[in-house]
This record gives structure tokens, C-alpha cells and sequence, in this order.
């Protein structure tokens, strides 16, 4: 049997504590969209008042925290609300508002910024000074979204990358419990809140493997965790190829024994924990519906915990997510006043005419790249110097990363093949990794259909799709491609599609078994096989 793990951390706080592990970065509060009791959606809309009355809020509930707490616990609080009540932050917020940006974004770019220089400060006792701050813009951005931050059982051992002050005063540590981190500071106040209150606490473990509710040991008198057995220190993350969302086993093959990768598409974060690694990888996760308003779009730790979520799930098989696809028909709660939206922009257009929700979702995606094998699909993508402008914003955002020392990779960067233009010119997109085909638009756009036509002319516009189909394969120089609209989910069209060069499908996982079962009887240029 495997023995224990025991890590070597710096101890912050002395004593030991044994519990059930707590992963911070597991999304353990719904979004507004889904608490039934939560402020709507729209009350992260708004101007200037919107954000003063989210300021209140947060103080008072700081003023809450601080009603009997000791001296030093009030200090800390004090600190908080001095900033909070300074009113440089809220006018540098007011000015990116006047600048044409949403409130949650103008707040949450506002602190970054603020954070970012902290963490690359010389003194330590500055840079622990980053979780304060932290603490307050999530404090704010949970009062402009009706989301209040969830407490953790008691008794548990925190696990995450740091712990913010006004979380622990919040916690009943009466019950016992310690706390783990990944980074976090022997100078920062969480740790001299811990020494007070003689919680046990060891900081710098770097990453390690752990589910909610393992077992694991503080030994913060040696600085050291003690992980179950079986457990594991993650290590520094190293380059993935550019090919990675093609690689891997497959057990499929066509009747001549071509092998044939056979993926899922998921829409909702709830269909995470229905995914088999042992049977499939993810083609397409479409992660606007995991965003529900704008509120959601701006909290990079949430949509971190998501996708951290399906890459862990999904094991070594790849997984690929499309940024988010809004605007035209599929608005985002919060988001609806902004010209970009009124003009009609909509997928990678959006995200490019509005870059701060585009830096949001890149930091948390180059955050979970480290969990799996992941794979960044641009949407709605028509000329090629869009695909090179992202890729730009990525880069910057991960230098930003490796300066305030955040595990993270760059992942391969491909594209949403939807656009008819787009795919009649495969072969200029050269900075594209992969691509992958999103037959619902392109057969709407073939076709000049409304989205209510659809289904009356997907029919008639397939033979057209087909046959743009098998001229953009040739024109991908070799490049990984794939198909996860609706045609690759109907047996009927397989045998064109793999005549036109295609190996990679992503289906509904309602059609995963269909699919499989047609491929099996089909040689790789789509005629049946003998006895079929």
C-alpha cells in the first residue's frame, strides 16, 4: 500500500490539525442565475451608484465582522474599510466607466491593477498585502452581484492558493481545522490571525492533489502536510504540443481499421460530472453557458474552478473550450446596453472590441491549463488577424501570470470554422492551431436562414455544407481538425464526412452511441464495409 504523502511547507502558524480537505477553487457558491433566493442578474448593471451602494454593503458587513473581534482582527478590518472608503480607487473605477466599460469589469480591472503591484513589490510584508486587496474586490464584486461569499465547513483544513483576512474572521474555528496553502505569506495577516487564534497553518506547499473531503494534516510546529496515500505534489507545468487535441488512445475504428476520435460536446457545467474519461474526451464545451451574467464573466476564480473541474474530470483525454460566444442571439444578463452589442458584434469580434472580458476568461483558461490537457477554441472567427490578436492577448495576460508567479501554460490556440469566408480561406489562417467545424452557422449562413428556418433548411442546404466541407479539409495544411455541430451527430452524413478527410467528431452524448455504432460498419472513405 502506498504510503502517505508529506509535503515540506514554512510554518506560519504552530499546532496540528487533521480534516476533511476544503478546495478553495471548486465553485462552492451558485451563481446569481441559480440561487432561486439571489438578487437578479440585473442588478450588476448599473453606473456610478451601482458601485457605491456595493462599497456600503461591503463595509457594512466588515463592520459586522469587526463587532467584538479582538484588537488585532479589527486592525485588519479597519484596513479594509480605510480602503474601501479612498476615494481614488472608486474615481480610477468611475473613469474606466467613462471609458465606455461595465461597472463589474471597470471594478475588477481597477484592483488588478492594484494587486499586480503589490505582488511584484520587493518587501514581502507588500506583497502579502495582495490578499487584502483581493479580499476587498471580491467582497465588492459579490455585493454588485448578489453573491455573498460562502463559508466552509467546520473543522476543515482550507486548501488553496492564499486565504482571504475577512474568510477567516468569517469562520467558526472553534470546531478545529488548520490551513494549507499553496503560496500564501508567514508576513501576510491571515497568518498573524492564525498565530492568534491558534490555528494551525503552514504556507508554500506548492500545488498538490486533493479532493474535497480527503484527509489531510497540518503540521504547522515541522512546516509540513501530511496527504493521504496516493497523494501528490503537481508539478511545474511544461509545454504541451501544438497537436495535443488530436493526440491520444482511441479505441475506435472505421471497419478498415482507421482510428477515429469520438468526443462530446457539453453545454452545462452540470454534465461535467456525467463524463467518462475512459470513453471520451471533450470536443467542445461551450462555456457561455457556464457564464450567466456579467458578473460571472468578470470573476475569473469561478470560471477558473470550472474548467478546472472538466480537465480534471476528463483525465488525459483532451478537452477543448470554446471562449465565449455572445452577443447576435445569445446575450449575456448585464451586458445587454453596450454599443459593441447594439452594432451586432458578436463571438471572437466581442471579445476583441471588448478586451476585458476576453483577459478575464484568457488568465482563468492559462490557470487551468495546468489541470489537463486543454485546448482554447476561438468562436465566430472570419479573418485571420483576429486569431493573431487573441493569441497576442494571451501572451500578455500569461506574462502577467508568470510575474505574479501563478502556475499556469499557454495552451494551443485554434478556431470555430463557422463562417463560410473563414473556411474558403482555411489556408491563410496560419496561427491557428486546429480547426474545428461548427456546421449550425454554417448551414444557416449557406443557406441565408433565420435561426427560426433552421431546421426547414438544414436539409436542403447539407449537400452545399458537405461540399464546402471536403474543399476546407484540403485547405488546412495538415492542421488537426474536427467537426462538433449537428451533422456530426447524424449517422446519415457520416459517410461524407469521413470521405472529406475527417478522424475527430464531437457529438451530444445522447448521440455518442449512435455515432459509434455507424462508424464501426463505414471504411474511412465512407463506403460501408463488406457484410454491412
Amino acid at each position: 500500500m502506498a504510503e502517505p504523502l508529506r509535503l515540506k511547507a514554512k510554518s506560519a502558524s504552530p499546532g496540528i490539525a487533521s480534516g476533511p480537505a476544503f478546495l478553495a477553487e471548486e465553485p462552492n457558491a451558485p451563481s446569481a442565475a441559480e440561487r432561486p433566493d439571489a438578487a437578479p442578474a440585473s442588478r450588476a448593471v448599473g453606473g456610478y451608484s451601482a458601485l457605491e451602494k456595493a462599497i456600503d454593503i461591503s463595509i457594512g458587513e466588515l463592520e459586522h465582522l469587526a463587532d467584538g473581534a479582538d484588537a488585532e482582527s479589527r486592525d485588519i478590518i479597519d484596513f479594509q474599510i480605510e480602503v474601501l472608503r479612498d476615494p481614488t480607487i472608486a474615481e480610477a473605477t468611475g473613469a474606466r466607466m467613462e471609458a465606455d466599460e461595465n461597472v463589474v469589469f471597470a471594478w475588477v480591472a481597477t484592483l488588478d491593477a492594484y494587486i499586480g503591484e503589490l505582488e511584484a513589490a520587493d518587501e514581502e510584508q507588500m506583497r502579502a498585502r495582495a490578499v487584502d486587496i483581493l479580499d476587498i474586490k471580491n467582497r465588492v464584486l459579490g455585493a454588485l452581484a448578489g453573491t455573498p461569499i460562502a463559508d466552509f465547513p467546520p473543522g476543515s483544513v482550507f486548501v488553496g492558493k492564499d486565504m482571504e483576512p475577512s474568510r477567516f474572521l468569517a469562520h467558526d474555528w472553534s470546531k478545529g481545522g488548520g490551513i494549507a496553502l499553496f503560496a500564501g505569506s508567514i508576513a501576510g495577516h491571515v497568518a498573524l490571525l492564525a498565530r492568534a487564534k491558534s490555528v494551525p497553518m503552514v504556507v508554500g506547499t506548492g500545488r498538490f492533489s486533493a479532493a474535497d473531503g480527503d484527509p489531510v494534516r497540518v503540521d504547522g510546529d515541522a512546516g509540513a502536510v501530511v496527504l493521504k496515500a496516493g497523494g501528490m505534489l503537481i508539478p511545474a507545468p511544461a509545454q504541451a504540443p501544438a497537436s495535443d487535441t488530436q493526440t491520444g488512445s482511441s479505441e475506435l475504428r472505421t471497419a478498415d481499421g482507421v482510428p477515429i476520435l469520438l468526443s462530446i460536446n457539453i453545454n452545462d457545467p452540470a454534465e461535467i460530472d456525467a463524463l467518462d474519461p475512459a470513453t471520451a474526451g471533450v470536443g467542445l464545451m461551450r462555456s457561455e453557458f457556464s457564464v450567466a451574467s456579467v458578473a460571472d464573466a468578470a470573476n475569473e476564480e469561478r470560471q477558473l474552478a470550472i474548467y478546472r473541474r472538466v480537465l480534471e474530470q476528463a483525465g488525459d483525454r483532451p478537452v477543448i473550450i470554446r471562449m465565449l460566444d455572445i452577443g447576435g442571439d445569445k446575450p449575456l444578463a448585464g451586458l445587454e446596453d453596450l454599443p459593441a452589442l447594439a452594432s451586432g458584434l458578436r463571438g471572437i469580434r466581442l471579445l476583441l472590441a471588448r478586451p476585458e472580458i476576453a483577459r478575464v476568461q484568457a488568465r482563468a483558461l492559462l490557470r487551468a491549463a495546468v489541470f489537463g490537457r486543454l485546448s482554447v477554441m476561438l468562436p465566430m472567427v472570419t479573418f485571420p488577424d483576429e486569431v493573431d490578436r487573441m493569441r497576442e492577448l494571451f501572451r500578455e495576460e500569461a506574462e502577467k501570470l508568470g510575474r505574479r508567479a501563478l502556475p499556469h501554460r499557454m495552451p494551443p490556440i485554434g478556431m470555430m470554422v463557422e463562417v463560410p469566408s473563414a473556411a474558403l480561406m482555411l489556408d491563410a489562417f496560419g496561427s491557428a492551431a486546429f480547426f474545428s467545424f461548427g456546421t449550425n452557422d454554417l448551414t444557416q449562413y449557406l443557406a441565408a436562414s433565420a435561426r427560426d428556418d433552421m431546421d426547414a433548411d438544414a436539409g436542403k442546404a447539407a449537400p452545399a455544407v458537405l461540399r464546402l466541407l471536403a474543399q476546407a479539409v484540403k485547405l488546412s495544411a495538415g492542421k488537426p481538425v474536427s467537426i462538433c455541430g449537428d451533422m456530426a451527430g447524424d449517422p446519415s452524413y457520416l459517410p461524407r464526412l469521413l470521405a472529406a478527410g475527417l478522424r475527430h467528431f464531437s457529438v451530444a452524448p445522447a448521440r455518442r452511441p449512435a455515432i459509434r455504432s455507424a462508424i464501426i460498419g463505414l471504411n474511412a472513405d465512407g463506403t460501408r464495409a463488406a457484410g454491412e
